[in-house]
């Protein structure tokens, strides 16, 4: 159990509020077998060009070479903006016809019911592009959440194992970081904040990888977050 007394809360999703194996088994796989389909449909779309610049190269001559380059970052599982805008847009889709419903942990819902109650402010920083956070939390098997959250992050801030990132983001909210509290299951991400003045937590949740030795105050659940 740890005590919060400051004024925003800020969640990573895969493996804090939802289940690592939901976003790599499920999410993941729907994205990279429709890769092809979706580029050749929207060939000389700006999402392609920003895909060649995350690959390093000036463009692409086909759709299957591109295709070939979405493949190679997804087996990277690299953070870059161009594949996560790329696999929110096929995700969309597959969400708003039903045939994606977000996997989130049992404790999430009544824990942000709870925080939004006594006021505290809750945000999302995540690698997946905030047009896929959004989709990500309107299409829940628990229903509608998106309505929690009063921001989301993504790479277009900057990469979530560094510092500058949390910087930017405590600037963006009107709030000194150590108001923040910043809750991920990766120790590095959590190291970046804690350099920027925030508060940390450590998601220990089911399917999670083991944590390197780390000095982060961790959770089980939510409900090991008291508001004071």
């Amino acid at each position: 159990m740890i005590t919060f007394g400051g004024k925003l809360i800020l969640l990573d999703i895969e493996g804090t509020v939802s289940p690592l194996a939901f976003v790599h088994d499920v999410m993941f796989p729907y994205a990279r077998q429709r890769a092809g389909g979706y580029l050749q449909t929207h060939w000389g779309s700006a999402v392609i060009g920003q895909i060649a610049r995350d690959a390093g190269v000036s463009a692409f001559a086909t759709p299957a070479e591109a295709e070939a380059a979405v493949h190679r970052l997804m087996d990277a599982d690299a953070k870059v903006t161009g594949l996560k805008q790329l696999q929110g847009m096929i995700w969309e889709e597959a969400f708003r016809n039903g045939e994606l419903r977000s996997r989130i942990f049992d404790d999430v819902p009544r824990a942000l019911a709870d925080w939004c109650q006594k006021g505290c402010e809750i945000r999302i920083y995540s690698s997946g592009s905030v047009h896929a956070q959004k989709l990500f939390f309107a299409h829940t098997k628990r229903g509608d959440l998106s309505v929690q959250f009063s921001g989301f992050y993504d790479t277009t801030t900057g990469s979530k194992r560094e510092t500058a990132s949390y910087t930017a983001i405590a600037a963006d909210c009107g709030l000194p970081a150590d108001q923040i509290l910043f809750v991920s299951d990766l120790v590095e991400e959590l190291n970046a904040a804690r350099n920027a003045g925030m508060m940390t937590a450590l998601a220990l949740r089911p399917g999670n990888k083991p944590a390197p030795a780390h000095d982060h105050p961790a959770i089980a659940s939510f409900s090991d977050i008291a508001l004071a």
